[in-house]
């Protein structure tokens, strides 16, 4: 089983229901063969902090062998530590590990009017705790479409449904080593 925990850009925020690109994860297995269930346990709002208070219970109740870790982005949107969203994101990778459970961390950047200071150690951060844990790495989830505002939302921050096999296509890329083989045939 693959958890998915994130915040609205995994759960699908503003789009119909089932068109996330976690959904189409769960599409993306089915079709290639591969055994995994996905379960999203995102939430829209959802810092670093809120996903390390319900990781315990999530990961007692689903058990999953792959957590898609995509949490952060709220945490810098708030201007908040990125020290404890580098913790927070650890103590997670952590606890899977724990459970048992394999981790892909998912990163993140945020707009330049936060100044470069602040986006550049908070997108440094996710390479740090990548590296640190040993675990892989999305580098950024919008890569290669976060500068076409027609696949945004009206908000200017969440993608639409034309952009959620974009983003699962960059989360395939380095979640697919983790599956393990292919299964035959396919």
């Amino acid at each position: 089983m693959i958890l998915v925990l994130g915040d609205s850009l995994s759960a699908g925020y503003g789009l119909p229901q089932g068109k996330g690109w976690a959904d189409l994860l769960q599409q993306r297995l089915t079709r290639e063969g591969y055994p995994y269930r996905v379960v999203n346990a995102s939430i829209s709002g959802d810092t670093t902090l809120d996903g390390r208070n319900r990781l315990a219970g999530a990961l007692a109740r689903e058990r999953p062998a792959i957590v898609v870790l995509e949490l952060g982005a709220n945490d810098g949107l708030r201007g908040q530590s990125i020290a404890e969203m580098r913790a927070n994101l650890a103590h997670i990778i952590r606890a899977s590990r724990g459970q048992g459970a394999k981790t892909l961390l998912v990163g993140m950047r945020l707009p330049p009017n936060y100044g470069p200071g602040y986006t550049n150690k908070f997108q440094q951060a996710f390479l740090e705790v990548s590296r640190d844990a040993q675990v892989p790495l999305v580098p950024f989830l919008l890569d290669g479409f976060a500068d076409k505002r027609e696949l945004f939302q009206a908000d200017g921050i969440h993608p639409r449904v034309e952009a959620q096999g974009l983003i699962l296509d960059n989360v395939w890329k380095r979640l697919q080593p983790m599956l393990g083989p292919a299964p035959p045939g396919r």
